[in-house]
């Protein structure tokens, strides 16, 4: 089969198809057209994501300034969201790892043309998602100060001022976990389009919500940073309730006659296969959550700025990951319909066009820093710090998009055990490890914790791919 691109659509309109969410078999024809009908409502689906971030962070970083008679805390609200984001993080590495597992097991059923049987991974996928929910929310909303306090070495206007936001957004983590699990059906299906709509309807409401319960618009209550997080609760627990109506009555490929199982076997399948993406996410999002630890050993004003440095580069990360995301469905669906070559072909092609996007990404931080920053922050402290995140990150994000694309690749395919090693290596051993040494025994400040993080992520992708040539991922049973 020939990868070229199919002559009888132009690029403009694959891209109208695949917004459309016109089904397409992706075990058969050009892969560069499936890669296309995949990564674009991927990417827009993983921008709308960090959307919620680059929202909170920009009207949090008002309440610092004093907008609409706000009292400013002097990067203590901007410090307390992106603390909260850090610990979130643990809840999104669960999340992530059970969706790793739910896409690579509907697309090999798909590729199978088992749809009955991806039904049923839908099912338990949502009643494993209100348990771990549950498991992990609950004590989060009772600690959520201590929490806090912890993560800010007890700098108590911190604590004060972020922990009504802390409890929403910890809190609720049990509608994060269904949003991402509902999603990876529609991805491991290849219905995209679908999980991007339920990001828009999320996004519109926080969008509008943001600011009135941040500084009491109209008839809503002044609630500041607390209402940041109400206001993400609201605009993610109504997605959630779309992506149920989807499931059942939707037009895509996956139909729940009933939303949620709790049969012992298949949730013990889901559970075996996420051990390994679970803890992928896990060590490198704790050792996100290391790094923001350090980074709290300094001024407040340091906390602030790396946290809107790194929400800025998440909103360009995110649309990265998107298009990596296309290479898990591949991988599954190309392996269950016995194509290991095709499957191979296309991580390849998906990792070069990652790469590419990256590149360009690249130029605009390490050019424009200073600009974009200032769309967010105007206190010079706060910028300076913003600023040198976003030019020592960039330095390794080409490596970052293979990256990626190897990870979802072995975890499309069921091997998640090869990543996590990986993942383990890189992150705990290597990245924190050279942070602290850069940071505190060479005394290069904060800045040595920046350098740190394109250090470990260049050498995760050059031993991901490296691995991955070895193709012992072709062979994997799920």
């Amino acid at each position: 089969m020939s990868d070229a691109p199919a002559p009888s659509r132009s690029f403009w309109q694959h891209v109208i198809a695949s917004l459309r969410g016109e089904q397409h078999d992706y075990t058969r024809g050009s892969l560069h057209t499936a890669i296309l009908l995949l990564a674009v409502p991927m990417v827009l689906e993983m921008g709308l994501e960090s959307t919620f971030a680059l929202v909170d962070i920009w009207w949090v970083n008002k309440i610092d300034e004093g907008w609409a008679g706000a009292t400013p805390t002097g990067g203590a609200a901007a410090a307390a969201v992106g603390m909260t984001e850090a610990m979130l993080s643990i809840v999104f590495a669960v999340a992530m790892g059970l969706a790793m597992s739910v896409t690579a097991l509907v697309a090999r059923r798909v590729g199978e043309q088992d749809l009955p049987g991806a039904s049923l991974v839908g099912g338990q996928a949502i009643g494993l998602g209100l348990l771990v929910g549950a498991a992990i929310g609950i004590p989060a909303l009772i600690w959520a100060p201590e929490l806090l306090a912890f993560m800010s070495d007890d700098n108590q206007q911190i604590t004060a001022v972020g922990t009504g936001y802390a409890r929403w957004v910890l809190g609720g983590n049990v509608i994060v976990t269904l949003l991402f699990l509902q999603n990876a059906i529609f991805r491991g299906a290849g219905d995209p389009m679908l999980a991007l709509k339920t990001l828009l309807v999320a996004n519109g409401i926080n969008l509008v919500l943001d600011p009135c319960l941040i500084f009491g618009l109209g008839p809503f209550p002044a609630l500041g940073v607390t209402g940041a997080g109400v206001a993400t609760c609201i605009g993610r627990s109504v997605a959630v309730v779309y992506q149920f109506w989807l499931l059942r009555r939707g037009r895509g490929r996956i139909r729940l006659e009933r939303l949620v199982r709790f049969d012992l076997a298949p949730i013990k399948k889901i559970l075996d296969l996420s051990l390994g993406t679970i803890g992928q996410f896990l060590i490198g999002t704790t050792s996100w959550v290391a790094l923001m630890w350090m980074v709290g050993r300094f001024a407040p004003a340091v906390a602030a700025g790396y946290a809107t440095g790194i929400r800025i580069l998440m909103f360009a990360l995110l649309p990265a990951w998107g298009i990596s995301n296309a290479a898990a469905t591949l991988v599954g669906q190309n392996l269950g319909a016995k194509q290991p070559e095709r499957a191979e072909r296309a991580v390849w092609l998906t990792g070069l066009y990652d790469m590419a996007f990256l590149a360009m990404v690249t130029l605009v931080m390490e050019l424009l820093p200073g600009p974009i920053v200032a769309q967010f922050t105007v206190d010079p402290e706060v910028q300076r710090h913003a600023v040198a995140t976003l030019r020592i990150l960039a330095t390794g994000y080409v490596f970052y998009g293979w990256g990626m694309v190897g990870m979802q690749a072995f975890n499309g395919a069921g091997d998640t055990r090869t990543p996590t090693w990986i993942t383990f290596w890189c992150f705990w051993v290597l990245e924190l490890g050279l942070a602290w040494l850069l940071a505190f025994q060479l005394e290069l400040g904060p800045n040595g914790v920046f350098w740190a993080i394109p250090i470990a992520e260049s050498m995760f992708a050059v031993a991901a791919m490296l691995l991955f040539r070895r193709g012992t991922w072709k062979t994997v049973q799920v």
